[in-house]
């Protein structure tokens, strides 16, 4: 998993509330475990029309937030069903970071499983941030992990909490996979004993 350190880049605005799963990835998009080409089916019922063509009036279609890294979202994001694919196609996407207000728990858990960080802020701070959004290319934002705070286009910061061992995670790349590999030489040693003590087995 990538580590996530510092991230500056483009803040598109999502201002709809409970934005569910099934918005963010639509079920036709499922039929695959990868975690590539998944970028297609993001949001796809907002981007698409009918016919195929893009929706000029979805945000991410517009030319300034057509390479977002950042998304400022309404309440209650992530909601619905506990496809990991939403996070997936966010990340496939380019964003690896989501701010709301709130987060279904289930979205909340898997995003920091494949490396895309989601931050949760006051009201008063989403307004803010969702007014530095709506300035297009100019609305560029630093997400400072390590010292936990959001810094905006005019040099303004808002701090953020998160759990201490998410943090540790993201800052050094760790998956389920890789937290579990950290102790590899331990796994090594355990194994070996056990085949000498229990040769059975």
């Amino acid at each position: 998993m990538e580590k996530f350190t510092v991230l500056t880049g483009v803040a598109a605005p999502l201002r709809t509330v409970n934005i569910d799963t099934d918005k963010i990835i639509p079920k036709q998009f499922l039929k695959t475990i990868k975690r590539t080409g998944l970028s297609k089916g993001l949001f796809a019922e907002l981007r698409f029309r009918d016919d195929g063509s893009e929706n000029p009036d979805f945000v991410l279609n517009k030319d300034a937030y057509r390479q977002a890294k950042i998304l400022v979202a309404g309440d209650n994001f992530g909601c619905g069903s506990s496809r990991e694919h939403a996070p997936w196609a966010l990340l496939d996407f380019g964003i690896r970071c989501i701010i709301s207000t709130s987060f279904a728990d289930i979205f909340y858990n898997n995003c920091f499983k494949n490396g895309v960080l989601p931050v949760t802020v006051s009201p008063e701070v989403l307004e803010q941030l969702f007014d530095d959004a709506d300035r297009g290319s100019n609305a560029t934002l630093t997400i400072d992990l390590e010292n936990q705070v959001i810094r905006g286009p005019d040099g303004g910061e808002v701090s953020f909490e998160i759990d201490p061992f998410r943090k540790y995670c993201l800052l050094n790349g760790l998956d389920d996979i890789g937290l579990t590999m950290e102790k590899e030489d331990k796994i090594n040693a355990f194994e070996k004993q056990d085949a000498e003590t229990a040769p059975w087995i």
